[in-house]
């Protein structure tokens, strides 16, 4: 992006309004075909309202859906891998993931890590449940990314802070997200649940791998090994 500084903000400003607007004319739309029954007993309220306008065009719905979720699944792939890359380079995470394709100069072990643990959501047989427990955590972690950052604007008001905006939307943002956090706990808590205990996962992880700085050299050999055997068979490097 050039001037990203700039652009940036520019096109969260732009793009937010205008897909606020469609959300919501397309949903005044489906209340002018279909009635709340309708669409509380409909698999696709979309479809739906195709079959009921579209005729014998009413294939387009399904198509336009399928387009519309792999163009999100491409966005959530480069930035998820992104998370893992910059998360490695802090140290937080295994060195690997830090490492780039030399010729491409993509995140390649940070894209195939992404791939992987959206994989193991695919085994699951009930895809409802997938999006509780995506969504509570997801909500759960951006406000607590927030909340740091906001902290970090108190703590520390000397640092570079190249896109600034006030403080009235970072809060707003955040009640938004403690809304969508109770809503979920509220109506699915079992899922939430287990959710959170999947968070909790991560904690032995962490001591392991970042709180434990004293490792034994036979720990350490193990992962240099297995970090030079994958940076072998994946051909990538650490980034300069």
């Amino acid at each position: 992006m050039i001037e990203p500084f700039k652009n940036l903000p520019r096109a969260i400003i732009i793009s937010l309004p205008i897909v606020t607007i469609v959300y919501v004319l397309t949903n005044l739309a489906y209340f002018t075909t279909l009635n709340p029954e309708d669409m509380l007993n409909s698999e696709a309220v979309a479809v739906d309202f195709g079959n009921h306008h579209l005729g014998v065009m009413s294939w387009i719905i399904p198509v336009f859906v399928g387009l519309s979720c792999f163009g999100s699944v491409n966005g959530s792939l480069f930035t998820s891998s992104r998370l893992f890359f910059v998360g490695s380079r802090e140290g937080h995470l295994p060195s690997l993931l830090s490492m780039i394709h030399p010729t491409l100069l993509t995140p390649l072990p940070s894209l195939i890590f992404t791939c992987l643990m959206t994989l193991l959501y695919a085994f699951s047989n009930d895809i409802f449940s997938v999006i509780n427990f995506f969504s509570f955590f997801n909500w759960l972690c951006i406000a607590m990314a927030i909340i740091g950052m906001m902290w970090l604007r108190y703590k520390k008001p000397e640092l570079e802070r190249p896109i600034k905006v006030n403080i009235l939307l970072p809060i707003s943002f955040v009640l938004a997200c403690v809304f969508l956090i109770v809503v979920s706990i509220w109506k699915t808590p079992v899922e939430c649940a287990i959710g959170f205990i999947i968070i909790l996962t991560g904690v032995p992880v962490y001591f392991f791998g970042v709180w434990w700085t004293n490792k034994p050299k036979w720990v350490l050999q193990i992962i240099f090994s297995s970090t030079v055997l994958c940076q072998k068979m994946l051909e990538v490097v650490p980034q300069q």
